[in-house]
């Protein structure tokens, strides 16, 4: 793509530089930022929408406060671009996202204005109030702190917990409360229709707001009575309105709420806050997609849009002409409504992510029986054991790295009490270009250790139908379902489902020389790596599909350990604690001398890139499997060809 001439942006590489622009002109900066981001996108798929929608007030952030030195925490972190541009990697942002690229969300080991790493949401009211104690632990009187928190983050439990230590904790942190009542899909509960009220409120917020000012310059308002002025303005409150403020409530100076897109009302009114001590809320309102009117129009289809054309808001593809299988998202979002039509038991739980995990296929046909919960993975998980405890069947669908922040909750919440919740694992593996903070790398160890959990990883689409099917029979108890992102293997997945025999794997190939021990996906790369060693030597390799890892199908296991001195296995996830380590335990716990070489993740986090690269890097694609499996001496080493 051609590079534009920016008269402004071009010309700012650290926020020192858009500093030194007339004020008057930051209207200007705005539109050519908005611009920028548009352009790169349109060519480098990215979060376009959310961007979008807070270009003015990344642009007011940074002319008013002064980064890095002063604190801006990110929440959640794809509305960042912005915030990368200004600080000196406009000209990298073609490799957002992409292998070796800059990261595509704040991150401190690119960047010291990335204050704090945020690639999960509703974690900065937490660690900027920890920065901003910091500050004042250290006499760091004049260094802000500033949480920077939209796109549904508020519909965290960790946000309030935050809120809930912040109102009692002695610090002067801001609060920006990014209002765009959007997460991915439009943000539904409580928080969601309080922040619609509280912005009706016209009359009192003038009101207050030019009391504010009035208080400060007769130099009435300060520390030592903070707590009665507050008390003053939920009265005050109160009165205008019959609605008390939940900030204010929790002595959390609430202003607003303020047009998110008028830079030169948000410079003024960060520049008259700022300085005042004690916890703060500046509520904006922002719109999502702001300035780009196919986003404006669609605000969930335009978060993440992929390839477009800039002009005419086209979206671009890469259809076949040749039938191509399905997302495993597709397919799982289809097995659920056919599924639920059968079963009037099942319904459905997400945090968040109906249409990202196409829970929204069954939402259209049993809207009352779709839970979206907002962004609360913990509560969904809760959530849905108190629906299994009285005799529904929930299936949980959260993100294989997400359910990280829901751990306690599957242990003490589903597995303790053994209901009947199957938890689907949406993005398990090397997810590409969110990078580390999503790759679902972990479940395999975590769940494995997690007593009365059946554990389960299919190898295609239409394995995911069979154990979608096989959780919802009677008396599965807690039932763990993991599948990658993307596309699967098999173009006619369609096909009639069955239940599956709970700790059975499979021989998907005889063999007598090696034996190799798949789970999950993994399967298809080894399967290509076994044909390229095979082709033209006089070797056998016996390929098994263990599809369990909890409970492991020992009868298989013995039998392998039987017929074969040297097993190999491989796994989309750490090693360590993984499949691979339970093969191991299980050949030393029975006596048996065979050599086991483990192919998975080493202990590490996994960088962003496509799931082709990261798996060349981590040598589990065909390549690096056959160059694993030539190492054993009976193999000769091979020339990858082509099949």
């Amino acid at each position: 793509m051609e590079k534009k001439t920016y008269q402004y942006i071009n010309n700012i590489n650290s926020p020192i530089d858009l500093k030194s622009i007339n004020k008057n002109n930051l209207i200007s900066v705005c539109d050519e930022l908005r611009q920028f981001i548009i352009d790169e996108v349109s060519q480098n798929p990215g979060h376009l929408g959310s961007n979008l929608g807070v270009v003015e007030l990344t642009v007011a952030l940074h002319y008013v406060f002064n980064a890095p030195y002063d604190r801006l925490v990110w929440d959640v972190g794809h509305q960042a671009y912005g915030h990368k541009i200004l600080t000196g990697r406009r000209d990298q942002f073609h490799t957002n996202r992409l292998f070796k690229g800059i990261c595509g969300f704040p991150s401190p080991k690119e960047s010291e204005y990335d204050a704090f790493g945020v690639g999960h949401s509703s974690t900065a009211i937490s660690a900027a109030l920890g920065m901003s104690v910091a500050a004042l632990l250290k006499g760091e009187k004049d260094r802000q702190v500033v949480a920077i928190i939209g796109d549904g983050a508020m519909t965290g439990g960790l946000a309030f917990e935050g809120l809930n230590n912040t109102s009692m904790t002695k610090n002067n942190m801001l609060i920006i409360l990014n209002d765009n009542q959007m997460a991915i899909d439009p943000m539904k509960g409580g928080i969601s229709q309080y922040l619609v009220d509280i912005t009706t409120s016209r009359t009192y917020n003038k009101l207050r707001y030019k009391a504010f000012k009035m208080l400060k310059k007769l130099n009435i308002i300060n520390d030592g009575n903070k707590k009665q002025i507050i008390q003053f303005n939920n009265s005050l409150k109160a009165t205008l309105t019959n609605q008390n403020n939940i900030f204010e409530g929790l002595n959390i100076r609430y202003f607003g709420p303020v047009d998110g897109h008028n830079v030169d009302e948000l410079v003024r009114i960060l520049t008259d806050i700022k300085n005042f001590e004690g916890p703060k809320v500046l509520h904006c309102i922002t719109r999502k997609g702001k300035g780009y009117e196919p986003a404006e129009k669609s605000d969930t289809g335009w978060h993440s849009p992929g390839l477009f054309n800039v002009e005419t808001g086209e979206r671009k593809s890469s259809k076949s002409v040749t039938p191509t299988p399905a997302l495993f998202q597709d397919v799982f979002g289809e097995t659920l409504l056919e599924l639920a039509n059968t079963n009037e038991k099942i319904v459905a739980v997400t945090p968040a992510m109906p249409s990202g995990c196409c829970m929204n296929i069954m939402q259209k046909d049993f809207p009352s029986r779709v839970f979206d919960v907002g962004i609360a993975e913990g509560h969904a998980v809760t959530f849905s054991a108190g629906l299994a405890k009285d005799g529904m069947l929930p299936f949980c669908n959260i993100y294989s790295s997400f359910m990280q922040r829901a751990y306690d909750n599957v242990i003490h919440d589903v597995a303790l009490q053994e209901l009947n919740v199957v938890m689907c694992l949406d993005r398990a593996g090397i997810v590409g270009s969110d990078g580390a903070t999503h790759h679902g790398i972990f479940d395999l160890p975590y769940m494995r250790c997690i007593p009365n959990l059946t554990v389960s990883a299919p190898r295609d689409e239409v394995e995911l139908r069979h154990l979608m099917f096989t959780a919802q029979q009677p008396n599965m108890g807690a039932f763990v379902i993991r599948y990658p992102r993307g596309k699967g293997f098999i173009v006619d997945w369609k096909q009639p489902m069955k239940a599956v025999a709970i700790g059975k794997g499979e021989c998907l190939k005889q063999g007598k020389d090696l034996a190799v021990i798949t789970i999950g996906t993994m399967a298809h790369n080894t399967q290509l790596a076994i044909a390229q060693l095979e082709k033209g030597q006089q070797i056998s390799i016996a390929h098994y599909d263990i599809r369990f890892l909890k409970p492991l199908d020992e009868n298989l296991l013995h039998e392998i350990a039987t017929k074969f001195n040297q097993i190999v296995t491989i796994e989309d996830g750490v090693i360590q604690g993984g499949f691979g380590s339970a093969v191991l335990e299980f050949m030393s716990d029975n006596g048996y001398k065979v050599n086991v070489k483990r192919l998975g993740i080493d202990n590490t986090f996994v960088e962003h890139g496509t799931p082709e690269e990261l798996y060349k890097m981590l040598g589990l694609d065909v390549e690096g499997i056959v160059k694993s499996l030539s190492q054993f001496g009976i193999i000769k080493p091979v020339k990858l060809i082509s099949l």
